[in-house]
């Protein structure tokens, strides 16, 4: 009988911080600048350069602890982690190994087998460092250091997960978290959420947890799926030809679907950590942790909770819209305007999510008003549009913000409710399409809807479709 064996992994998730400045100095955080343009001395490793802790690095890393239930450290420090690399100006990190802000937490996931505990080793906070680009036709590489200095938080969990369903399920609990926070957008495809896989198999039964092995350059949840997958099978693969794994630092190359070593895993020591000099100890007070744990936000199940409560939409929209902050944000705002939430519900849940789709956005990238949503909203419930003309003018209003009833105005959208307008174009079109007068005399109703159609198209859409078809049917009864 083939051996069973069992998965063991950890993930280390280091999340960008959304402030405005750097963890020590003035510098920009914004993503995409033009290379070492939002740089100065400090975050460049300057002699003399004197770092300042941002505060609110610390109010996000608190917020985030106790989102994930952890201990809050009312005394913390910061450490030097020492390492040589291009792309560390300092020549170390300042990080926190000897006493981190947040210890001893967890984050409850849903698994196939019920609600699961994922424990939270701990989160410190610390900086980024910069970045590599390696020029393959120049043979050179070049140093960005505008992502030097970036806050972080490192969020280290136990060993708990057991595959990589529950790696996702845990990753994407905590970003809604973190989004819901504010804390970070946590974009894998930027890069301001990142995961390290710490992974290891035994025996199945077996007390004892197997050598771990840490896979980096994870940047998706597909990336991280297939990565799991493939060290499981080499681990396995290397345990039964009886031989041993190594714990070390592997590199994913997503393209190739397999892992290299890129080093030995390095112990605490190699790093040489000692207190930093030049940053005082953190001491966060009875009154700044209140003040943190008092503007803590609604989160999702309290979110979806109110509104079974409140609103009398589907449990497959509520679980949707709270999915995402700013689409629940944009829904409640609209809502608390026209006071419709089924109707705001559905151009969510329809247009708003085709448009994002096709054009590969996010909702936080959403750029029209609640106040132009209900506009719109109020045109259709007035009779002043059609659902076929909202939906042109809801893409000028996705694309630009545009106000839908000057839209409507200015393009000649409203619709047409003069009945002997609309009888003068049904007449037309009967005269027109003789067949299909007389497939309707002769009982085939599909022809109707044809007549309806070019009476619609005849009226460049601005008409009821409803009423055209009553106008039609009126008007062939009375040949």
């Amino acid at each position: 009988m083939a051996k069973q064996y069992e998965t063991a992994i950890g993930l280390e998730v280091h999340v960008e911080l959304a402030t405005k400045t750097k963890i020590f100095c003035g510098c920009s955080t914004a993503f995409g600048g033009a290379p070492n343009t939002h740089t100065c001395p400090v975050c460049t490793g300057m002699p003399g350069a004197l770092p300042v802790l941002n505060r609110q690095v610390v109010n996000y890393a608190v917020a985030v602890g106790l989102a994930t239930n952890c201990t809050i450290a009312r005394h913390c420090r910061f450490d030097r982690k020492n390492y040589f690399y291009p792309d560390n100006p300092q020549n170390y990190q300042i990080s926190q190994l000897y006493l981190p802000i947040c210890k001893n937490g967890h984050v409850d996931i849903e698994t196939p087998d019920g609600t699961k505990s994922v424990g939270i080793h701990e989160i410190h906070m610390e900086e980024d460092a910069g970045k590599l680009i390696h020029d393959a036709g120049e043979d050179c590489s070049l140093v960005d250091y505008n992502r030097s200095g970036v806050p972080l938080i490192e969020i280290v969990s136990e060993p708990d997960m057991r595959s990589a369903q529950e790696v996702i399920a845990y990753l994407e609990k905590l970003r809604m978290m973190i989004q819901y926070l504010g804390a970070s957008d946590c974009k894998l495809n930027e890069g301001s959420m990142r995961a390290d896989v710490n992974l290891s198999v035994r025996e199945a039964g077996a007390e004892e947890l197997g050598t771990r092995t840490e896979m980096k350059n994870l940047n998706s949840f597909r990336a991280i799926t297939r990565a799991i997958a493939c060290e499981r099978a080499r681990q396995i693969a290397l345990i039964e030809s009886g031989q041993q794994v190594t714990q070390e630092t592997r590199r994913w190359d997503d393209a190739r679907e397999e892992s290299c070593a890129m080093r030995s895993k390095e112990d605490a020591q190699d790093y040489r950590y000692f207190p930093d000099p030049d940053l005082a100890p953190v001491f966060v007070s009875d009154a700044w942790l209140a003040q943190i744990r008092d503007s803590q936000p609604e989160f999702r199940g309290e979110k979806m909770a109110r509104y079974r409560q409140e609103y009398a939409i589907p449990e497959y929209d509520i679980g949707i819209i709270t999915d995402s902050k700013p689409l629940a944000d944009l829904f409640e705002a609209t809502v608390a305007i026209c006071g419709q939430p089924k109707k705001v519900s559905n151009w969510l849940m329809g247009e708003t999510l085709r448009l994002l789709k096709e054009k590969g956005m996010d909702p936080e990238d959403i750029v029209f008003s609640p106040a132009n949503l209900a506009k719109l909203i109020g045109l259709v419930d007035s009779g002043a549009v059609n659902t076929t003309v909202a939906k042109e003018v809801f893409e000028a209003m996705f694309a630009g913000d545009i106000d839908p009833e000057i839209y409507v105005e200015e393009k000649g959208l409203r619709m047409v409710s003069d009945e002997g307008a609309l009888r003068n174009k049904a007449e037309e079109v009967v005269a027109a399409n003789p067949q299909s007068v007389t497939d309707y005399r002769n009982g085939k109703e599909r022809a109707i809807g044809f007549l309806v159609g070019q009476t619609m198209k005849a009226m460049k859409g601005k008409a009821d479709p409803g009423m055209v078809n009553r106008v039609l049917r009126d008007l062939l009864d009375e040949m």
